[in-house]
């Protein structure tokens, strides 16, 4: 498949973050923004879906309205005639393919939802390793815009691998042992930092400000330090940026 330049460097930039020590969540956002770049789109989400509650939760999004996203969350999903049918494909899909988009424009899903965003044309991706959904890339361009094209598709196609990858590489880290000491815990680099931070006092918008992510972002890195630390304190988690070995690079 032939790229032009500046899909080539957008591509770059796609796998370099693919290819970062970053969390789950973080893998999906940076994702999403190399996204919007590569395929001139608009607008993003990504979900991971829960099996076992039978939802879509741990959201992330860009150039979408929190407010709007709550209520996809709360009932919307519930009520969504299109994303079971792109997962379904387990490959990259434009959203006519699964829904016309007249008939689309004509539901509830659409007009009480995905416009009061703004969005109009979309195309998903969502990962699985073997039957396990390991999360979703929701990509959508305003009504102005051009429908996705089976190009846009294939870029999709080529980055998909290498998502996968680090889906995987971040649960499991997840599932690294927790430890009761300092020097035990597995940490990645990225969470040595967030430690050493801490335990400089820093608040989690300052952390975030720092790393250049969100607040959520430096949330989710607390999270599973508590994991596998076994402590949730933030007095406790700081011993473990008080040692010299634990101060990485970011």
């Amino acid at each position: 498949m032939h790229v032009s330049t500046r899909e080539g460097q957008a591509l770059a930039r796609v796998f370099a973050c693919l290819a970062e020590d970053l969390s789950e969540r973080e893998v999906r956002e940076r994702a999403g923004r190399a996204l919007l770049d590569l395929l001139r789109a608009d607008h993003f989400a990504s979900y991971v879906w829960d099996e076992r509650r039978g939802v879509f939760g741990e959201g992330v999004w860009l150039n979408m309205d929190p407010a709007n996203l709550a209520r996809y969350e709360s009932w919307f999903q519930y009520h969504d005639p299109i994303t079971f049918l792109l997962q379904a494909r387990r490959h990259a899909t434009a959203v006519s393919e699964v829904l016309p988009h007249r008939e689309l424009a004509r539901t509830a899903f659409f007009q009480d939802f995905l416009a009061r965003d703004g969005l109009h044309w979309g195309i998903n991706l969502h990962a699985f390793d073997g039957n396990q959904a390991l999360g979703d890339l929701r990509i959508w361009r305003g009504r102005r815009r051009s429908e996705f094209e089976p190009r846009d598709k294939a870029l999709l196609d080529l980055i998909e691998p290498a998502f996968i990858a680090a889906l995987r590489r971040t649960r499991r880290q997840a599932l690294a042992p927790a430890a009761s000491e300092p020097g035990q815990a597995v940490f990645s680099p990225r969470e040595r930092r967030v430690a050493h931070l801490l335990a400089q006092g820093r608040t989690d918008k300052e952390i975030a400000r720092e790393l250049g992510i969100g607040v959520p972002t430096v949330r989710t890195y607390l999270r599973r330090m508590a994991e596998k630390t076994g402590v949730t304190r933030r007095a406790a988690l700081a011993r473990w940026g008080c040692d010299d070995d634990m101060t990485g690079p970011a």
